[in-house]
């Protein structure tokens, strides 16, 4: 059955914006909020937003509240989670999404946000994985802020990658699933895991060592979820670690050896993670992937 997708944004629709996971304060999130009002929004600040417990924006339970709110406000016709971190997975199995399915709206984020994604995903939601406020201002970032506005009020997009060396060449069609590496097999046999069969996987991670990457790409593996992808999109692994005796390979080397025992066709080098430009992508959508000799290409069909 095919996802459902949210109403496109118009101007003058509300946004909210919640911390599921780290804290960020009205400070910080001042240069986005501009932004987004910029783009004829109106902006609601949850109250998840400019408290804290620790590191995150407040306990399970404020962070809980507020999301469920903001899903709950048929006023309300996106959220964005304010950064990630660690937190999602700690309230995800206390939200009630029933209100949400009479009335969908856009969730967007990434990194920890890829719990949303799954479970939505899993309950038949697109949603978009982009650029969360907090980095709507880092250098070099235009563009990826660019794609979240382009995708939120419903405008094409279309991604040109240039060749990589560990590109598997062919071309391939289904949804999209995906998202931070790490969350994903943190997901595995949870009320949001999520089936990758017949769709396009994209992965990026950040700051993990090298032979973690190793481990979960085989837990990927074992578990089924590369047996019968219909393609791969492998983004951006950044600040890679390192032991003293060196692991030998790279994040891409790493997994392209497992994507090579499969026939679906890669595009490596995909923007798409944990530096400025990490394009939007929507969690559900029927894409188009192709990979050729002189790069690949990636669109909504």
């Amino acid at each position: 059955m095919p996802t459902i997708s949210p109403a496109p944004l118009r101007s003058g629709d509300q946004v909210a914006i919640v911390c599921t996971a780290r804290k960020a304060s009205h400070e910080e999130l001042a240069a986005a909020v501009a932004t987004l009002e910029s783009w004829g929004l109106r902006v609601v600040l949850g109250e998840s937003t400019n408290v804290a417990h620790h590191q995150f924006g407040g306990d399970d339970e404020v962070r809980r509240r507020d999301l469920q709110q903001q899903l709950d406000n048929p006023a309300i016709r996106a959220i964005l989670v304010a950064r990630g971190g660690y937190g999602t997975p700690r309230i995800i199995d206390q939200i009630d999404f029933s209100r949400f399915g009479q009335d969908p709206k856009w969730v967007a984020g990434f990194s920890d946000v890829t719990t949303l994604h799954s479970h939505l995903l899993r309950l038949g939601y697109q949603s978009i994985h982009g650029v969360m406020p907090i980095f709507f201002h880092q250098e070099g970032g235009a563009e990826s802020v660019d794609s979240l506005r382009r995708t939120l009020f419903g405008e094409a997009v279309r991604y040109e990658v240039p060749a990589h060396q560990q590109n598997q060449l062919g071309t391939a069609t289904g949804e999209l699933v995906g998202g931070n590496l790490s969350m994903l097999q943190t997901l595995t046999g949870t009320a949001s895991d999520v089936s990758t069969a017949g769709r396009i996987l994209f992965l990026e991670d950040i700051d993990e060592y090298l032979y973690a990457i190793d481990r979960m790409m085989v837990h990927l593996d074992r578990t089924g979820k590369l047996r019968e992808l219909a393609g791969l999109l492998v983004g951006h692994f950044t600040n890679p670690q390192d032991n003293a005796t060196p692991y030998g390979q790279t994040p891409n080397e790493i997994i392209g050896q497992y994507a090579a025992r499969y026939g679906f066709p890669v595009a490596h080098g995909f923007p798409v993670g944990h530096e400025a430009r990490n394009m939007a992508l929507v969690v559900g959508r029927e894409a188009r992937l192709t990979v050729a000799a002189a790069g690949a290409v990636l669109e909504y069909v």
